[in-house]
């Protein structure tokens, strides 16, 4: 179990460490064509393999532009790593996009738009699936949930 708190310890180091890379020591033009972010990072067991996922905000071209840069960035971001974190051996480092922003922009984009819809046709009243309209789930005229309301009496 030790192990598995090394390589968790080691993988926040490099988020760390990523994100003021970012920031400060990464001089490719390409890398700040978008806004990036590192969103996780998962070490390998043995140490010797790094996979940085990271979401880019912009154009599709600001994507293609900012990953091309950080591939080119690689060497030096483990020299960086070498130094910084100071380990006996640095984990080979390999960037991929996190489109999970995306996705998840895109799938509330499409609720929205299911819900603008159902409106649109009148399948749900405006403001939300209170059936009373009085912003409580009970009956309306006791102030208490319907269930609380039944007396089991012979």
């Amino acid at each position: 179990m030790a192990q598995g708190r090394r390589v968790e310890r080691v993988a926040a180091l490099i988020r760390r460490e990523m994100s003021e890379l970012l920031r400060s020591g990464i001089r490719d033009e390409r890398v700040h064509h978008g806004m990036v972010s590192v969103t996780e990072v998962q070490v390998a067991g043995d140490l010797q393999h790094c996979r940085i996922h990271v979401s880019v905000f912009g154009s599709e071209e600001d994507q293609r532009l900012t990953m091309e840069g950080l591939k080119a960035a690689a060497p030096y971001v483990k020299g960086e790593l070498a130094r910084r974190l100071q380990m006996r051996r640095t984990p080979e480092v390999v960037f991929q996009l996190d489109r999970a922003l995306e996705r998840g922009t895109s799938v509330l984009g499409l609720l929205n738009q299911l819900e603008q819809q159902r409106q649109d046709r009148g399948e749900i009243p405006l403001g939300s699936d209170d059936e009373h309209g009085d912003g409580q789930d009970g009956d309306p005229e006791e102030g208490q949930p319907k269930e609380h309301l039944h007396h089991d009496t012979p």
